[in-house]
């Protein structure tokens, strides 16, 4: 799947089948649902990918301490680009991965 795939994906009612926790919790991020897309990352926080989705999640909620520390998890620098230009470029990677 691409990103473009990723993105058409959205006007469905529920997530692709097979996507990874950090996917999914993307996927239902873009759909509005903050909560459960945070709840999805509940069940991986050792792995590096979801640490940077929850990174992001927090900057969403607007909480920049909690996000600084996610990101350091994830080994990745604080990001202060745009959200939609987040969430898109840790799409893009995440599903370049497979």
């Amino acid at each position: 799947m691409d990103l473009k795939e990723f993105r058409a994906s959205l006007a469905a009612a529920e997530p692709p089948a097979g996507l990874n926790i950090p996917l999914r919790a993307l996927w239902l991020d873009a759909k509005g649902d903050w909560d459960a897309a945070h709840d999805t990352l509940q069940a991986d926080e050792e792995g590096r990918d979801s640490a940077w989705v929850h990174a992001y999640l927090h900057r969403v909620e607007g909480d920049l301490g909690n996000a600084g520390y996610w990101y350091a998890r994830a080994g990745k620098r604080t990001s202060d680009m745009p959200l939609p230009s987040e969430w898109e470029e840790i799409a893009a990677a995440l599903l370049a991965r497979g």
